[in-house]
């Protein structure tokens, strides 16, 4: 089924992930007008500098006005404010999604903001990123071969979901499909406990007397470990927050493992360690195989 273009798409948020799809359409020659929302407007000039944007909005009331499909694509933190703020000036039809990575968080203020509209909203995310943030770091590309997953809504009409699902097949992704809580935990796991643990570890180090030696021999090992550390700060604390619960539950699973591998350690058990060693070296190349290229490489996993 071919896409229907986009005639005025609003996306707030104007940063690697919104600007990137922003792009992407642009690309595809499937949307006439891109209007953009923030909360700086410096970097709602350096878009429309770019090219990413056509136009910035003063206020809600003057960017959804004509508006077919809102993209909101702004920290995760920022979600109740904004979807409160948007309500009161959608039309009837106006298609809403996100690209947050977390989703309880959104469909609660769907639930809450949008009551009326709840047919047409989607909540949404891509698996994609990079350490760089912001609209400069925004890429047509970024989005290919990487999957996009959609957390439906009962309320949603199907024509809205598929509507959603064929603009980022449009921009190269792959949908899947979970339930909101799903995709909690399972980001929570494979996502979200990676970022804690990178900055964890390189915090750590950072506060150490002997940090200048320390990162002066970190070499590859530690590089490819912490890679993810410098991601952006606001937009990874935001997440923590709001999907704490699950990011505890990982990180209490976390820690019994540390304390088993400690164990070892201690009665300086060489088969045990090279047990778990073997084991996991066999997951992450079967991982490897498999996933290699549909995993996001080179970035922040969102």
């Amino acid at each position: 089924m071919k896409t229907k273009p986009v005639g005025r798409l609003v996306v707030c948020g104007v940063g690697l992930i919104g600007g990137s799809f922003a792009l992407a359409l642009k690309a595809a020659g499937l949307v006439r007008e891109v209007v953009g929302v923030g909360r700086s407007q410096a970097s709602l000039e350096r878009a429309l500098a770019l090219g990413v944007i056509d136009r910035a909005a003063a206020d809600w009331a003057q960017a959804l006005a004509g508006a077919e499909v809102v993209l909101l694509a702004m920290p995760v933190g920022q979600t109740e404010a904004v979807v409160k703020a948007m309500a009161p000036h959608l039309a009837p039809g106006t298609l809403v999604t996100d690209a947050g990575s977390t989703k309880r968080n959104v469909i609660e203020a769907f639930y809450l903001h949008l009551g009326g509209h709840l047919a047409h909203a989607v909540p949404g995310h891509p698996i994609a990123g990079a350490e760089k943030s912001g609209c400069e770091a925004a890429d047509a590309t970024l989005f290919r071969g990487r999957k996009v997953v959609l957390t439906p809504l009962p309320e949603n009409e199907p024509g809205s979901v598929l509507r959603v699902a064929q603009l980022w097949q449009a921009c190269g992704a792959i949908i899947r499909e979970m339930s909101p809580q799903e995709h909690d935990r399972v980001f929570a796991a494979v996502s979200h406990l990676p970022h804690v643990l990178a900055y964890a570890l390189v915090h750590d180090l950072a506060e150490r007397a002997n940090a200048e030696q320390l990162f002066e021999y970190a070499a590859g090992g530690f590089r490819d470990f912490t890679r993810i550390a410098a991601s952006h700060p606001e937009m990874w604390r935001d997440i923590c927050l709001v999907n704490r619960q699950a990011i505890l539950a990982e990180l209490d699973q976390y820690l019994s493992e540390l304390a088993f591998i400690r164990a070892l350690l201690l009665s300086a058990n060489g088969p045990g360690l090279e047990e778990v060693f073997a084991k996991a070296r066999a997951a992450r190349m079967a991982w490897g195989e498999r996933y290699v290229n549909d995993a996001n490489g080179g970035g922040s996993d969102e």
